[in-house]
């Protein structure tokens, strides 16, 4: 284990130098995709789709979750995820013609994913891969190909691909929707990511350290970040983190806090911060540890934010968070690079 005033050991992990490298990642991106960016934003203003489907796994799944909000919210088209399984399981096929297909990954060489894109590829879709592997099969497999640029990743727990991924899409809706003041927040994106990772989130990580369980919250676009806090939590910490939006967490989940459980929240500053500002003074008069970033914590931890435009801050937040997820997993003892029975590429089916 080590103690809170300990930072030799906190740089030491490859989840440290990687998340350290989003940033550079984010920038090398938008500098080198400039002109598939703009190209396919005019691409998808010309198909106007009504419907986005999204493949991914993981911590990519949570990246779609929040381009589900954004696509939605911003291109006003319905954006849904895939089962894979319905393909690579019960190969039901579905019609696809005037569809996006939506394809995230790290690897892009993960089997369930290749298969469902493909079917949707056969069955009219038009296939758009953000992918941090340039060379893999599903980069091979897309209309439309976007390397994340992220580079190698060498902890299993990703970080900067995540990053990239978040980025990627919101320069994706940004193109597509021709939104100047966006695009104006997204040059500035990877100065603020600096920002961010340079943020003392420690007092979360003390009042983690001896935690089992919690709830991670988030709402709108903001929601598919609590869903990559809580797996990160998993992975490199050992805590069981559950994630649900601030809106359905009072219908039933609520029945567990008990005085002293965590409730970690992230807020953005948009229609959703009032009804999570809600949400968290309700959970802390029934005893909830509140830890939040972007809104007060009644009674408990507030984190320090980085201002920027609403959709990116939830950006910034994630990148805040494996800091300090990785500062947690060390006080912990455990290691942040070697999750237990976890590998890089699950070869799911």
């Amino acid at each position: 284990m080590i103690d809170l005033a300990d930072t030799d050991t906190e740089t030491g992990t490859f989840m440290f130098a990687e998340a350290a490298e989003a940033a550079e990642a984010v920038d090398r991106q938008f500098r080198e995709q400039e002109g598939a960016f703009r190209r396919l934003g005019a691409q998808l203003r010309a198909l106007a789709p009504r419907l986005v489907v999204t493949c991914a796994r993981g911590s990519s799944d949570h990246a779609a979750t929040y381009a589900k909000y954004l696509i939605e919210s911003r291109a006003y088209a319905f954006c849904a995820s895939a089962a894979p399984s319905i393909s690579s399981i019960y190969a039901s096929p579905l019609p696809s013609a005037g569809v996006v297909a939506l394809a995230i990954s790290q690897s892009g060489r993960s089997p369930d994913i290749l298969h469902a894109t493909s079917n949707l590829k056969e069955a009219g879709a038009l296939v758009v891969a953000l992918v941090n592997a340039a060379d893999s099969p599903l980069a091979e497999l897309a209309d439309v190909t976007i390397p994340l640029s992220a580079g190698p990743e060498k902890s299993v727990a990703a970080t900067k691909s995540h990053i990239a991924s978040l980025a990627a899409i919101a320069q994706l809706v940004g193109q597509w929707t021709e939104d100047d003041e966006l695009l104006a927040a997204l040059r500035r994106l990877p100065s603020r990511l600096e920002e961010a990772f340079a943020l003392d989130w420690r007092r979360a990580a003390e009042k983690l350290q001896a935690a089992g369980n919690l709830f991670v919250l988030g709402r709108g676009v903001g929601f598919g970040i609590a869903q990559e806090a809580a797996l990160k939590l998993k992975e490199t910490c050992l805590i069981h983190g559950e994630a649900f939006s601030a809106a359905e967490v009072l219908h039933g989940p609520a029945a567990l806090v008990r005085a002293g459980f965590p409730v970690f929240a992230f807020a953005q500053d948009d229609e959703t911060l009032h009804g999570m500002k809600d949400v968290l003074a309700r959970l802390a008069k029934r005893g909830a540890a509140v830890i939040a970033a972007g809104a007060g914590a009644p009674g408990g931890v507030c984190l320090p934010t980085i201002s920027a435009h609403p959709v990116l801050q939830p950006i910034l937040g994630i990148q805040s968070f494996y800091r300090m997820a990785n500062f947690l997993s060390l006080l912990r003892g455990l290691d942040p690079d070697r999750p237990p029975n976890l590998s890089k590429v699950t070869e799911t089916i």
